[in-house]
């Protein structure tokens, strides 16, 4: 009798466990369960979930990679180009570089676009502000040259209120850009820009470079008005 009611007590208790381990699976495989397990990923360190993510996700808006090298250096002469310009008058006026140059001290800053945000809020009107400084260390010409056509050169200056403070030179079609080996690709950049200058400031004197601060890309950190008074 004793074997019996043991007997009986193992079937129930097994038919419980089996009950409760259907339960169990119908609970875990359920639609509505597996939508409230936890996240694979949710335990994982961030750098490890930052691995899991897939390829396709990451957006660059880099700059394609070029070196902070160029064609010309310090001890060169400059190549000449044919730059434009609108005088005070309204008219096209054009300007070579040997013109800038020539028997003269000049400073030539290049920026990579006409009203971007550092080209107007700082470059560009920091050597407009130090212009006379400049020229009291004997420099004969500041200028500021930019790919852009000589139409947006002269709306720029217009829209800054420069006067003859920095002559705003166009190397439209990017000539002298290329012959000094400053060329700034933006053209996997989604506003358009193509190929630019990049930024730099250079010292000439008679056409013999004797001061270039290149930029890396379009950064803005020792080519600026301060920096070239420094240097006189």
């Amino acid at each position: 009798m004793a074997t019996s009611l043991t007997f009986s007590k193992f079937l129930s208790s097994a038919a419980v466990t089996a009950t409760s381990t259907a339960a169990v699976k119908s609970s875990l495989f359920s639609p509505k369960s597996l939508h409230s397990l936890p996240h694979p990923l949710k335990n994982l360190s961030l750098r490890h979930r930052l691995l899991a993510k897939p390829a396709t996700t990451k957006l660059s808006l880099s700059t394609k990679a070029t070196p902070v090298s160029a064609a010309i250096s310090v001890g060169d002469k400059l190549p000449d180009a044919t730059l434009s310009y609108f005088d005070s008058a309204g008219e096209l006026q054009t300007i070579t570089v040997s013109d800038l140059t020539s028997n003269k001290k000049a400073i030539l800053f290049a920026v990579p676009g006409a009203f971007t945000p550092t080209c107007s809020q700082k470059h560009l009107p920091g050597f407009v502000e130090k212009s006379a400084e400049l020229k009291s260390k004997g420099v004969d010409t500041v200028a500021c040259i930019s790919v852009n056509d000589a139409f947006v050169m002269r709306a720029w200056k217009e829209n800054l209120g420069i006067n003859d403070e920095v002559l705003l030179l166009s190397d439209g079609n990017g000539v002298f850009t290329k012959a000094i080996g400053c060329e700034l690709d933006l053209s996997d950049k989604p506003m358009g820009l193509g190929v630019r200058s990049r930024r730099y400031a250079l010292l000439a004197e008679n056409g013999v470079v004797k001061v270039l601060n290149l930029e890396e890309g379009g950064a803005f950190t020792f080519s600026g008005a301060e920096d070239m008074l420094k240097a006189l």
